[in-house]
């Protein structure tokens, strides 16, 4: 059995927790938008044709905001496709995923989804093959109450109320040559910051991010993010950054511990992003918004047959998770958490069916993946402010990252109490963790839960839905306050 130890004190903070730490993204991708949010016909359809079991789904897990349409699919999109009547809608080839979009969903209906889910849209703008007018367009179309063409075409359209998007993503990954209408660093500061510029006459106030690198790994990573910086540094609030993790050949040890991977790419955005203000002389500060971020099996994808036909909303990227998938994405849940001075927000991609907590089947269920569980925790229980906690705990090998922690943790501290998060990344061992917790005062635990099972890759189906599910701890001590934290676990514990 493994021995570690955290303290817990008020005094020691970070950054009060981001509610935008728990966002999503809905791309039209694969089954994510048709026959996930939304599908006419289906017994559990609402009037506006969205799925209301995923609906109550999405409200579940706690989500705060969705970033939409794209993803790839961005760079290629017309907005105006989707907006008018319905039926008179064009269909569309989308070369980003090889489909045909019908665009039956667009703008006005993902802001309305929105509404019913509770939740804050994020909006992307096409940079790819559109510019500066495009994203003035829909700017206006969205947010301008009404008097001009294009607002007045929404309000005609049965959206009177202007949508008020806040955020909006300077287009997608455009560092990467798979994305169309791919530019160097240079090409697209110049143009992020001129559409920012634009942006704001209409909206000083709009929150305005900036195409990071599209990953740790890119040859252009770190440079891409000082050029883009320096063309828009004074226009923009944020510097996105994308992170996929999976297990490869069998390295579960370095799998596990993935997030030492997504601790380094959040600190060297950070120090690269300081660095151009320093130059520049600016006091203001950029924040990251890692908005995207997930365990997808790229490479079992890139062996699946390739579409040569032009499919509407074909299975794509349905990626089934198991348990290490959970605890692995637990970790990076943690990190993003005890990185909330400088990431603040967050959005999981995606939500339903593509690479998702939430699976459908077409006309009929829906069920959580073992990836639900942690997310739906965190934004449950993360409440008032992140500690910084120093976890001393043993440390193991990995064939990636080198030595790195058996036990990784963050917590918080509100109103409602402290919660303690933490994963146990040993496959054979346990951890007795022991909380030091005088600073609290008399608190003692009120519930502590782990999600485990004896076969670290076992699924949840549609037929077996909770397999892997959070469940009682029973093996927790008062005093001195010890929890056992079973090998390969995702623990919660809350103190009160």
């Amino acid at each position: 059995m493994h021995q570690a130890k955290l303290t817990l004190d008020p005094a020691f903070t970070i950054a009060p927790v981001r509610r935008r730490t728990f966002g999503t993204f809905v791309e039209h991708l694969g089954r994510c938008v048709y026959t996930g949010i939304y599908e006419p016909g289906h017994p559990a359809a609402d009037e506006d044709g969205f799925r209301r079991d995923v609906l109550d789904l999405t409200r579940e897990l706690g989500v705060s905001v969705v970033r939409y349409p794209g993803g790839n699919f961005v760079s290629g999109y017309r907005w105006e496709d989707g907006i008018g009547p319905v039926s008179q809608r064009p269909r569309r080839l989308d070369l980003a995923w090889h489909s045909t979009e019908t665009n039956e969903v667009g703008v006005d209906e993902f802001v309305r989804w929105c509404r019913k889910a509770g939740v804050e849209p994020m909006m992307a703008v096409n940079l790819g093959t559109r510019g500066i007018a495009e994203a003035l367009d829909l700017l206006e179309y969205c947010n301008h109450p009404s008097g001009t063409a294009l607002s007045d075409l929404r309000v005609a359209g049965g959206s009177k109320e202007p949508h008020g998007i806040r955020m909006w993503c300077l287009g997608n990954e455009l560092d990467g040559p798979w994305q169309t209408g791919h530019k160097t660093a240079h090409e697209y500061g110049r143009l992020a910051a001129e559409t920012a510029r634009a942006m704001r006459t209409i909206d000083p106030a709009l929150e305005l991010v900036a195409c990071g690198s599209s990953g740790s790994g890119m040859p252009t990573f770190g440079a891409w993010e000082a050029t883009v910086l320096e063309e828009t540094y004074d226009v923009v609030d944020y510097i996105s950054c994308h992170a996929y993790y999976q297990e490869h050949d069998g390295d579960l040890g370095s799998f596990l511990a993935c997030s030492t991977d997504m601790e380094y790419f959040i600190r060297s955005v950070v120090a690269t992003a300081d660095s151009v203000g320093a130059r520049l002389k600016s006091r203001k500060r950029i924040d990251v918004s890692f908005d995207e971020w997930n365990i997808w099996y790229q490479t079992r994808n890139r062996d699946a047959e390739p579409l040569t036909d032009w499919p509407v909303a074909p299975r794509l990227l349905e990626d089934q998770y198991h348990l290490a998938d959970a605890v692995a994405f637990g970790g990076l849940l943690i990190t993003l958490l005890r990185n909330s001075d400088r990431v603040t927000a967050a959005c999981l991609a995606q939500l339903v069916n593509v690479i998702a907590p939430i699976m459908t089947e077409p006309g009929g269920r829906v069920w959580r993946q073992s990836t639900f569980h942690p997310f739906a925790q965190a934004s449950r229980h993360a409440s008032g402010d992140v500690l910084r906690v120093e976890p001393v705990t043993p440390s193991y090998e990995t064939k990636a990252y080198g030595e790195v922690p058996v036990m990784d943790a963050v917590a918080t501290h509100g109103e409602d109490g402290t919660t303690v998060f933490a994963v146990n990344r040993s496959a054979d061992r346990p951890v007795s963790l022991e909380i030091d917790a005088r600073a609290l005062g008399g608190v003692r635990v009120v519930e502590a839960t782990t999600l485990t099972d004896p076969d670290v890759y076992a699924r949840n189906t549609a037929d077996e839905p909770d397999r892997i599910t959070p469940r009682a701890n029973p093996d927790v001590e008062a005093d001195p306050l010890r929890v056992l934290l079973p090998p390969v676990s995702w623990n919660v514990i809350r103190l009160a």
